[in-house]
């Protein structure tokens, strides 16, 4: 041979052996007759000659053997063709494919045999699960607040109260749902601590030293996250205009316990002004009870001792995390 050849072969013989495509030769009928050395480390080949001869679709499974023949088709016919999907390389692990098949053309200008490139894309179909998945999840959570949103403007603004009132009302509710989902956003939306939304609801109300806050670590998903904030935000703010934070001596106790199946919170006021129950229940009553019952999928109840305001709310453990 040439010495001009002989370089030639060691740069292709060099180029193949660097590539991490999976570069194949395959008979008409679709056998397995040569594999590149870079392509035969991606598939976790050890020995090209135990899987020599071998047709090349019966290595895909479901639609991928079908695009397989498909593809052998086209280039028996002279045309190139392309597809994605998954196959296992020879260690089982279930890798992604963008696979480009190509025809190779013979002295008489027919099909002699057939060239396909393997390329394993399966950080990038991985990436774009996530992406989808994301995209997904942020949509949903977009409507979820949005109805937060339309539920409390609709009632803030049905409310008996004057405009600046109102107004005030209807800010402060959007503040307390700002701090839940900022302290969400930390955790990518996954899970929130139960002591950390309540420090975080009650926070803007009065000093921390007002609150004595016990129980166990526990998650909360965002939804119940988001449901307890909006909550204990209207049981804080009622406290401070009705209740025992109104003055410089009362206190509030919250404190939940949590075992395998049932979850339990109270709130419970004391050293305040002496309560009377209210002749009607505004937005803010129906969000402790009702909307934040539905968050937990349990029952919530708050009642009105003349020594300070009780609520109590009860949920199936499951519920905490369920999405």
């Amino acid at each position: 041979m040439p010495t001009e050849e002989k370089r030639d072969a060691r740069f292709i013989q060099s180029l193949l052996a660097a590539s991490e495509d999976c570069i194949k030769v395959l008979d008409l009928d679709g056998a397995l007759t040569f594999m590149s050395e870079g392509g035969q480390r991606t598939m976790d080949v050890s020995d090209f000659n135990a899987i020599k001869g071998c047709p090349w679709p019966d290595f895909w499974t479901g639609a991928g053997k079908s695009d397989v023949a498909l593809a052998v088709s086209e280039a028996n016919a002279g045309r190139s063709s392309r597809f994605q999907g998954y196959a296992n390389t020879m260690a089982g692990r279930s890798r992604y494919w963008d696979v480009q098949v190509s025809p190779i053309m013979g002295p008489d200008g027919a099909p002699e045999a057939i060239l396909s490139v393997s390329r394993d894309i399966t950080a990038l179909k991985e990436a774009e699960d996530r992406l989808r998945l994301i995209t997904g999840e942020t949509q949903h959570r977009m409507k979820n607040t949005l109805a937060m949103v339309r539920a409390i403007a609709t009632q803030t603004l049905n409310s008996d109260l004057d405009i600046q009132e109102t107004k005030r009302s209807f800010l402060a509710r959007l503040a307390a749902l700002d701090d839940a989902q900022s302290m969400l956003n930390k955790t990518h939306w996954e899970r929130a601590e139960i002591g950390d939304v309540i420090r975080t609801a009650v926070a803007p109300h009065a000093p921390i030293s007002r609150f004595a806050i016990c129980g166990p670590e526990a998650d909360l998903s965002s939804r119940c996250a988001m449901g307890l904030a909006l909550g204990l935000h209207e049981l804080a703010t009622n406290a401070l205009k009705y209740g025992a934070l109104r003055g410089e001596a009362g206190t509030v106790t919250i404190g939940w316990t949590l075992d395998e199946d049932r979850f339990r919170l109270d709130w419970s006021e004391s050293g305040g002004p002496p309560v009377t129950e209210p002749t009607r229940k505004g937005f803010g009553a129906r969000i402790i009870e009702k909307a934040l019952a539905g968050y937990f999928n349990g029952e919530a109840a708050i009642s009105y001792d003349p020594a300070g305001v009780k609520f109590t709310l009860r949920a199936p453990a499951r519920e905490l995390t369920a999405d």
